[in-house]
């Protein structure tokens, strides 16, 4: 035994069960994380059934059951609920019963001994809105104009029909609004500066003025048809309406254009449903948030996420390597170094709120304040650059990050063997051609380490981002088709603040839940992505320049 413990084996043996458990909890943690967000997706069957309320009434109730669990009778109890004498434990389902404008909640629990009956009607639908969320009930009829429609067709195919007819008159709504609109606002917001910059140059002869007001004029025009383009859309869209009988009998009246889809969960066969899903989970990746951000996509979050980390990397990655080949190969080694490289090695520990707080006075207040009394003075009081977005986000993130590069990048330097530079040297090559061409490109495996470690920290942060620049809801992205195309003054979503405003600031937390843990599995996922395709990289470089020497 004591040989055995000489040779070493037990510690591998330690090193390798404690990758492994570590593996283990990483696999699970992400299944867990996928198993609770990716099901929120599936199409759920509803359910019909006859409830005893504590007045001793049975009232219908209709929804989805979402979640389940076995209390003890005395923790029902003390909810006033009354039960019978043998029973210990009791089944408590989570009933999701949509409706909230008219029951004023979403969800509720209720007990298993007090369901009287239970049954899944084929013909109960869903109703998918774009605001209060789900409509559990039955269809009873359509409208057109106020006026009941009398049709050989059933009425589910006159739905779908009018459903058809409102998504195309919505996507036409939402070019003319967003796309049309909005460049000829921007456009007319960019005259409005050029005339205020005219105006602080003290320019009074109107000849000079005289472009931008037949300018604005022809904009004008363009503005007034979308204008009465978009009045007939919405009176067109506001057409259709739908008559359904909800969970308590009532028959009320929903308007077309407020439906994003209606489907009945009970006849869908499996293809159906795998169909029903994989359109919902495409809608999530894809589309943009409702519902202050309960319902809908995050396309808008993964963007700003992406762009963030692309602009931060551009920033880290050059200023990282300069101040550690600096810090190796031309400063002098000496007390002053030393303190430097103590000093880069704090900062890496240095909370990130500090770096948040740090970006919010220099770069906003300071910098961002002076770029607009030097180059915006025409849009002031308004800020440009003084104000938090994508830029001083992604700088500030480069600050908090610069140390992992360094402390990787001298690591690399550092295993460079010395006979290298001293055969290069040799040949007649002088030290910066040494470093440019010889050094540095066998150091590109260890930069990529740096750079893997600090996106990963860079994704995942969001407490500095608070104040320099990430939104709940960003009302544009950080590019479109207005020049310049990239807009870094502007605010932008991130994946880290979406699962803390979803997840901690939502009013309605069950119908938040699912979503949380959707969008963390995405941020896994990305960050996932980013660093196998800088490990990629890095190895490629690491076997180039292992066959090199």
């Amino acid at each position: 035994m004591r040989e055995w413990f000489r040779s070493g084996s037990p510690w591998v043996w330690l090193n390798a069960g404690a990758v492994s458990v570590c593996l283990v909890m990483v696999v699970g943690l992400i299944l867990l994380i996928a198993f609770r967000g990716l099901g929120h997706f599936w199409p759920s069957d509803i359910t019909q059934l006859y409830y005893l309320e504590e007045d001793g009434n049975a009232h219908r109730l209709i929804g989805e059951i979402v979640d389940h669990e076995q209390v003890p009778r005395e923790r029902v109890e003390d909810l006033g609920a009354s039960l019978p004498e043998d029973v210990i434990v009791v089944d408590r389902y989570l009933l999701k019963i949509g409706n909230r404008e008219f029951f004023g909640i979403d969800f509720r629990w209720i007990t298993g001994p007090s369901i009287i009956n239970q049954a899944h009607p084929g013909h109960i639908m869903a109703i998918e809105r774009h605001e209060w969320g789900n409509l559990y009930g039955y269809l009873v009829g359509l409208k057109e104009n106020g006026e009941v429609i009398h049709s050989d067709k059933p009425n589910w195919d006159l739905l779908q029909g009018r459903l058809s007819r409102k998504h195309t008159l919505s996507k036409e709504i939402r070019h003319v609004e967003k796309d049309l609109v909005g460049a000829i606002n921007y456009r007319m917001e960019k005259l409005r500066l050029k005339e205020r910059g005219l105006e602080l140059e003290g320019i009074v002869d109107r000849a000079a003025y005289r472009h931008i007001d037949t300018e604005r004029a022809h904009l004008q025009d363009q503005y007034d048809q979308l204008t009465q383009r978009l009045a007939e859309l919405y009176e067109a869209i506001d057409r259709d309406s739908v008559v359904v009988e909800i969970a308590d009998e009532r028959e009320v009246e929903v308007p077309v254009a407020q439906i994003v889809r209606a489907y009945q969960p009970n006849r869908m066969g499996l293809f159906d449903k795998l169909r029903f899903y994989f359109t919902k989970l495409w809608e999530f990746v894809a589309e943009e948030p409702r519902e202050a951000n309960t319902e809908g996509g995050i396309l808008p979050a993964i963007f700003g996420t992406v762009l963030m980390v692309m602009i931060m990397s551009v920033f880290v990655t050059p200023f990282g390597v300069v101040a550690a080949v600096y810090l190796r190969e031309y400063a002098k080694q000496g007390l002053l170094t030393r303190l430097i490289r103590i000093a880069v090695n704090n900062l890496a520990g240095v909370p990130s709120i500090v770096y948040g707080v740090f970006g919010l006075g220099f770069f906003v207040y300071i910098l961002g304040g002076n770029i607009d009394q030097l180059f915006f003075r025409e849009a002031l009081p308004a800020p440009t650059f003084g104000t938090p977005g994508l830029i001083w986000a992604s700088l500030t993130l480069a600050i908090l990050t610069v140390p992992v590069v360094i402390v990787a990048t001298e690591e690399g330097l550092s295993r460079i063997p010395r006979a290298i530079r001293e055969g290069s040297l040799a040949l007649g090559a002088t030290k910066a051609e040494t470093l440019w061409r010889t050094v540095l490109p066998m150091t590109a495996p260890a930069m990529i380490t740096g750079l893997i470690l600090a996106v990963a920290r860079a994704a995942g942060e969001v407490a500095p981002l608070m104040m320099v620049g990430v939104v709940k809801l960003a009302p544009s992205l950080a590019t479109d088709s207005n020049f310049p195309y990239l807009h870094l003054d502007r605010k932008f979503m991130h994946l880290g603040f979406h699962i803390y405003d979803v997840g901690f600031q939502s009013p309605n937390v069950e119908a938040a839940r699912p979503l949380v843990y959707a969008t963390a599995l995405l941020l896994i996922l990305l960050i996932i992505v980013l660093n196998l395709t800088a490990i990629y990289i890095r190895n490629r470089l690491r076997e180039k320049y292992n066959a090199a020497e």
